[in-house]
């Protein structure tokens, strides 16, 4: 069985991809969430507080799952690769 070494330059990837790709992908989410909920009729207001409540559950998971997952190239990809694409789609939804 390998075993991991962890070094410094590792812990601190591991907490950028869980506090910077973690921010990103929480923007996108919250980004597309008002979009999608202005959109199927949803004032901007309810919207904006729904999308908020539920950003800070979902920046709480991803920044452990940041944590847990064993690639680190598959963190940064998912976190900061899915917070690009859901701005970009809600981006499109708004205008």
């Amino acid at each position: 069985m390998k075993t991991a070494t962890i070094t410094p330059l590792h812990i601190l990837s591991r907490t950028a991809a869980a506090l910077l790709g973690g921010y990103c992908f929480v923007w996108g989410f919250t980004t597309l969430g008002i979009a999608l909920a202005v959109t199927l009729g949803m004032s901007f207001g309810e919207a904006r507080t729904l999308s908020y409540l539920l950003a800070f559950l979902l920046f709480t998971a991803v920044f452990c799952w940041a944590f847990a997952t064993a690639s680190l190239g598959r963190a940064w990809l998912l976190l900061a690769g899915g917070g690009a694409v859901m701005t970009l789609l809600g981006w499109l939804l708004a205008n």
